[in-house]
C-alpha cells in the first residue's frame, strides 16, 4: 500500500483536532522545509526514523537501454535515505 499526502492528512485529521484544512498545511510545511533543507544541500536527520543526504555522483560513461550503445551520462546530484536502527529493528525484528 501506498502512503500518500492525502491518506497521511487524513491520519492526522482522525488522531487530533486538527482539521484537514490545518493538517495538510503542517504536511505541507514539513515537506517544503525537507525539500528546501536539500536543495541546500544539507542533510535532514528525523531521529527514529532516518536521514535524507544530498550526494554527488561524478559524470561517467553510461549504456542506453535500448540500443546498447555506450553514452555520457553529466555529473549530478541525488538524495540518498540512510535508514535508523530504530526502524530498521521495527521493519525486520529478527536481522
Amino acid at each position: 500500500m501506498t502512503v500518500t499526502k492525502e491518506k497521511i492528512v487524513s491520519r492526522i485529521t482522525d488522531g487530533t483536532s486538527f482539521t484537514p484544512v490545518e493538517a495538510r498545511r503542517h504536511v505541507e510545511s514539513v515537506i517544503d522545509i525537507i525539500k528546501t533543507t536539500l536543495a541546500s544541500e544539507n542533510h535532514v536527520l528525523i531521529s527514529g526514523f532516518g536521514k535524507f543526504m544530498v550526494r554527488r555522483k561524478k559524470s561517467r560513461q553510461g549504456r542506453n537501454p535500448q540500443t546498447g550503445q555506450p553514452m555520457s551520462l553529466k555529473a549530478r546530484q541525488v538524495v540518498t535515505f540512510k535508514i535508523s536502527g530504530v526502524l530498521r529493528k521495527k521493519i525486520s525484528p529478527d536481522g
